[in-house]
């Protein structure tokens, strides 16, 4: 287990105040752990920009009787099967559909293959969820 280290912080009561409201609404146990996950999520991003690996799902809903969409989405996931983990296809109504894209690689291709889903004619709405992946010391 990690050693703790306790240190100080200094904010204006009104920061301070509305940071405690935050804490609240987000169900935090306390100051430290929601500090300590504002420090995860800026560490997290360095890492993105560096071309650390991320993990994630790219989740779009599109209309499947739109001409050659799914050849396309297709296209895509193949041009990308390196970094995808496996796709999900769920049906939502008779012109509906939901695909969720599970990834891992760097943060350069997921964006690019997420933007690239995203841009296809016929894709109603997409979005990405993605963290930072750990380096296995193992």
């Amino acid at each position: 287990m990690s050693e703790i280290i306790r240190f100080g912080v200094s904010l204006e009561k009104d920061l301070l105040q509305r940071f405690d409201r935050l804490i609240r609404e987000k169900r935090y146990t306390s100051r430290s752990e929601a500090i300590r996950d504002l420090i995860r999520q800026e560490m997290i991003k360095k890492e993105w920009e560096e071309g650390g690996q991320v993990a994630g799902a790219i989740t779009f809903i599109y209309d499947h009787h739109k001409r050659n969409l799914l050849n396309r989405i297709m296209d895509l996931q193949h041009d990308y099967n390196k970094i995808i983990v496996s796709t999900q296809h769920i049906h939502l109504d008779h012109n509906n559909c939901l695909e969720v894209v599970a990834v891992r690689g760097t943060a350069g291709e997921v964006l690019e293959l997420a933007d690239a889903l995203k841009a296809l004619k016929g894709v109603r709405h997409g979005t990405l969820s993605m963290t930072g992946v750990e380096k296995d010391t193992g």
